[in-house]
């Protein structure tokens, strides 16, 4: 038994597991509802899904709370980790209506990805948040890209603002936001990743998922603040 899934002989840790995802699943209900919305581009991602191709969304770690709860009920498959937090987080994310990969960009990736190369030939789409388990923050981890070279699905970038919200004092500065928060989504048009993309071509691709964010993330900033 790996370091990662260790927790898993107590009975107590997998109770905790279960209690928290649970509780979290019911606090992010309640606090989801009173969001209002403002999104732009989400056009996208109903032509990629008519087109008869799945989106790779892709995203910033710090908005998981507020895209959970968006995309919600979707068949989304997205990677979590083995540990002890992956297993509460997939827990929560489940009953949303999200499936899971197990693995990280640090353990288990490769196996993580290729199952969700499987479910995307199934016909769900995937979901990244491409700067985690643990960071660097706003720097792009490559599965997104990778993922769009083997299965000729496009990536589909996107970012969370709310005009009002608490940042937790972790790496990736996570936004939660607070009740009756006005949220934004910016979502970006999709690109494409050749399946003859080199070494260079998956680097030059990562660092236009990097530039495009920025800008997503300005714009949707300016949405959540327009009166």
């Amino acid at each position: 038994m790996s370091d990662a899934t260790s927790w898993r002989a107590s009975r107590l840790k997998r109770f905790e597991a279960a209690a928290i995802s649970i509780a979290g699943y019911r606090l992010i209900s309640v606090l989801g509802a009173t969001f209002r919305w403002r999104t732009e581009g989400l056009e996208h991602f109903e032509a990629i899904t008519r087109s008869g191709r799945q989106p790779i969304m892709a995203f910033w770690h710090g908005r998981i709370l507020p895209a959970t709860f968006y995309f919600r009920r979707r068949a989304i498959v997205v990677i979590i980790s083995e540990n002890f937090d992956g297993e509460w987080i997939a827990g929560v994310i489940e009953r949303f209506g999200y499936g899971t990969a197990r693995g990280s960009t640090s353990r288990g990736g490769r196996r993580a990805l290729l199952q969700l190369s499987r479910d995307m030939a199934a016909g769900r789409p995937a979901g990244f948040a491409i700067d985690g388990p643990r960071g660097p923050a706003r720097v792009a981890q490559p599965g997104a890209v990778w993922l769009a070279k083997i299965t000729g699905n496009p990536v589909l970038p996107f970012h969370i603002e709310a005009d009002r919200c608490w940042t937790a004092n972790s790496w990736d500065r996570t936004q939660i936001p607070k009740p009756f928060a006005t949220v934004s989504i910016a979502m970006g048009a999709p690109f494409d990743v050749p399946r003859e993309a080199t070494d260079e071509g998956i680097e030059a691709a990562r660092l236009e998922l990097e530039a495009r964010l920025q800008t997503l993330e300005a714009r949707a900033r300016q949405m959540a603040s327009a009166p």
